[in-house]
């Protein structure tokens, strides 16, 4: 059986929401939406628009992408979209001298460290 992305979503933002230390009534505030509507989002009776999770996300300063994820409009991002080796593309760029390459290492490097 496959999980309810409306009941997922509002475990989700009740995690997310206590987190934050925010009652339902403050993130609700925060969010521009009532406390009785969030609360049933949280408890997975509605399922919210994308201009609503955003206006959630926003007041709990979180992700409107994870949300959209758990409400089930975006799929989870896969291993295509993992994070590039920023090292690696720098050294592997054609288009760039070896001291280019070397410089821009240096600044990567002292930004992220080793």
């Amino acid at each position: 059986m496959t999980p309810n992305p409306v009941s997922d979503l509002g475990s989700y933002l009740k995690d997310q929401r206590l987190q934050a230390q925010l009652s339902l009534r403050q993130a609700a505030e925060r969010a521009g939406i009532s406390n009785p509507y969030l609360s049933q989002i949280e408890r997975g009776l509605k399922r919210p628009s994308a201009e609503i999770l955003q206006a959630i996300a926003k007041g709990l300063a979180i992700s409107a992408e994870q949300l959209y994820v758990h409400a089930g409009i975006l799929d989870a991002p896969s291993d295509e979209d993992a994070p590039v080796d920023t090292r690696q593309a720098i050294k592997s760029d054609p288009r760039l001298s070896d001291k280019q390459r070397k410089a821009l290492l240096d600044v990567y490097e002292s930004y992220v460290g080793d």
